[in-house]
């Protein structure tokens, strides 16, 4: 089981909904938190997650990292069918928001701070809160909006530039956008960092005005879920450890694309993933 108490200081603080996957196999445990939580775990970070979950699958999976949740009747839910025009994404139920007061004050110096919402929660996070960590966001689930059947489409992003300029790094995916590139644009001129992954592509930075394009190793596709995440995480750690945007993008950008080979969590990157990755960095 996860670690519940005493909470100790943690290298890495993702903050956002774990999410409950309604699949043919029955319900799984996946999220931003749950990704990014165990791909830091596998680069050696001591990590914690403050989320809120209602219980429906245990989180056995997250054994080694520290969770802090707050109750939640249900967890975020979602359901994902695929066709031929691509994935349809319906979401069930929202667990509640997330905000500072819900980060134990043993976390709130971590050196890399990750917010990443899945369903509106945590917009309060970027305001201040964190003045001595590397921010790093994941505005996903601020780009999406569902209907009343549930079925979730891409979203305006209101606060977007006045919320970008508060963190020292973004990443988002083409899909969270919908391909639109002048929204992209406009997020770059307003965030410090900004990486965008474009799936088998690999993926785009935006820094200092300038724009690199990272291509992905070409590796047979089982499952892209959570993909993002991993770059995402993968991303964040290298920036803080390294300060060169160039290098950590390269990084993320291999580390990432193995987990494609592999379904949901066990695209958690290896360590020979990630010393492989290391040494075509470096």
């Amino acid at each position: 089981m996860p670690l519940l108490a005493p909470l100790e200081p943690v290298d890495y603080l993702i903050i956002g909904h774990l999410s409950c996957d309604i699949t043919p196999d029955g319900p799984h445990l996946g999220g931003t938190a749950a990704y990014a939580a165990l791909t830091g775990y596998a680069l050696g970070l001591r990590v914690g997650v403050v989320t809120a979950w209602g219980g429906e699958v245990p989180l056995d999976g997250l054994d080694g990292i520290q969770v802090q949740s707050i109750p939640a009747r249900r967890s975020t839910t979602f359901e994902n069918k695929y066709s031929l025009a691509g994935r349809i994404q319906h979401i069930h139920h929202t667990a509640p928001d997330l905000s500072f007061e819900n980060v134990p004050e043993a976390w709130r110096r971590a050196p890399i701070v990750h917010v990443g919402p899945i369903a509106g929660e945590g917009k309060s996070l970027v305001y201040g809160k964190f003045p001595s960590s590397l921010l790093g966001l994941t505005p996903q689930g601020w780009l999406r909006k569902w209907d009343s059947t549930g079925r979730v489409e891409p979203s305006d992003w209101p606060e977007a530039r006045e919320m970008l300029a508060k963190v020292g790094a973004a990443v988002l995916s083409l899909e969270d956008v919908g391909g639109d590139e002048e929204c992209i644009e406009t997020m770059a001129t307003a965030c410090r960092v900004l990486a965008v992954t474009e799936g088998p592509a690999g993926a785009r930075l935006y820094w200092n005005g300038d724009l690199h394009r990272f291509r992905a190793p070409s590796l047979e596709e089982v499952d892209a879920t959570g993909a993002g995440d991993i770059f995402a995480a993968a991303f964040f750690w290298r920036l803080y450890l390294t300060r060169d945007p160039w290098a950590a993008a390269q990084f993320a950008t291999h580390l990432a694309s193995f987990s494609v080979q592999r379904y949901g969590l066990d695209g958690i990157p290896t360590q020979e993933e990630i010393q492989t990755c290391l040494v075509e960095v470096l």
